[in-house]
């Protein structure tokens, strides 16, 4: 497990979010009271919950149009609070300045506040560029080819958002995108464009993309939390951890496989980078695997752990799969797993 976690984003300790996860019996994490796990495929949306998280603080700017909401978007500055009115708000959004430490920019509305993409088939929705120090909350993201994307943003918290229907992947952090939580958001029907590229939340480049978004070198999107989210509909794995990004946390979060392409995916999350924590989360019906770990680059798929899961695979695979015992991948026996073929993992369990 990374310390460095320590200092991931303003008001918010990754280290004291995962203590709280990870409370109560064995280390596992309990189903969030206010949501269901039932199965969801494509057209098939589960009941939009209620978000605590949609509400906001003061606004310093309320916008109600698409032109107001790009317009404060280009003028904001730390501290600022804006708050987006119900309605649907059609186009691409950018955020490019930065918050600071004590002094974050807000963007919140409620779920019925809608940014809209207008189409699944290019741009980002929502766009984070080099914009850190951000707490973005409640609303909901449609109709992009990517929902919402941070490039180079760091110390930012994506807080109770819905992304659905989206061409490729809902949420990506890219290109040294590092310290950053993505908490409570629901996500739903990805991959309408392209299935191959329809994640749920994907962190890092594949490495033939290093030379594209991190100057030829891992792109060490870093030390990102992810907790709390409920997952599904997605073509691809619900979570994708690409080779290059190191010590982030994946906690508490709820998985379902259906609606999984096969040629796309074969697992809730595949993990690639290094020294992740994959621990009391809950998932149901993979096609193959529930979790899985790869070494695709020189260097990464190592020091891999996976404790206090709760897998019901449903699949012909295991609950825990991992390419080679030499990455240094540890399993730990308190993984309770059913409904996978192969059974728990390929690898021994460590007790502890």
């Amino acid at each position: 497990m990374s310390s460095r976690l320590g200092g991931v984003t303003a008001g918010v300790s990754a280290m004291a979010l995962l203590a709280v996860a990870l409370a109560g019996c064995g280390g596992h994490v309990a189903a969030p009271a206010s949501r269901s796990h039932a199965s969801v495929g494509p057209g098939h949306r589960q009941a939009e919950p209620t978000a605590d998280s949609s509400a906001c603080p003061s606004a310093t700017v309320t916008v109600s149009s698409a032109g107001a909401l790009t317009r404060a978007l280009a003028a904001a500055r730390p501290g600022q609070v804006i708050v987006l009115a119900p309605g649907r708000y059609l186009g691409h959004f950018v955020a490019a300045a930065s918050g600071t430490p004590t002094s974050p920019i807000t963007l919140c509305g409620p779920r019925s506040a809608i940014l809209d993409g207008g189409g699944i088939r290019r741009g980002y929705t929502l766009y984070l560029n080099r914009a850190s120090w951000w707490t973005v909350r409640g609303f909901t993201v449609t109709n992009g080819q990517k929902g919402v994307v941070a490039d180079g943003a760091s110390h930012d918290v994506l807080d109770g958002l819905y992304v659905h229907d989206i061409g490729d992947e809902a949420i990506h952090l890219r290109a040294f995108s590092s310290h950053n939580v993505i908490k409570d958001c629901l996500i739903r029907d990805t991959g309408l464009l392209v299935p191959f590229y329809g994640e749920g939340i994907y962190v890092g480049s594949a490495h033939k993309n290093w030379c594209r978004y991190s100057g030829c070198g891992p792109d060490a999107s870093d030390d990102n939390l992810i907790t709390g989210n409920d997952i599904a509909a997605t073509t691809a794995e619900n979570i994708d951890i690409k080779e290059g990004t190191s010590g982030g946390m994946i906690v508490g979060n709820r998985f379902d496989g259906t609606g999984m392409v096969g040629s796309a995916a074969t697992a809730w999350v595949n993990v690639k980078g290094n020294d992740w924590t994959v621990a009391g989360n809950t998932g149901i019906t993979s096609i193959k695997d529930g979790f899985q770990v790869h070494r695709v680059y020189p260097g990464w798929g190592e020091g891999n752990v996976f404790r206090g899961n709760t897998l019901q695979v449903d699949g012909p695979g295991y609950g825990i799969y991992v390419q080679s015992r030499h990455l240094g991948t540890v399993v730990a026996c308190d993984n309770r797993v059913s409904g996978a073929g192969m059974g728990l993992s390929n690898i021994a369990c460590s007790p502890g």
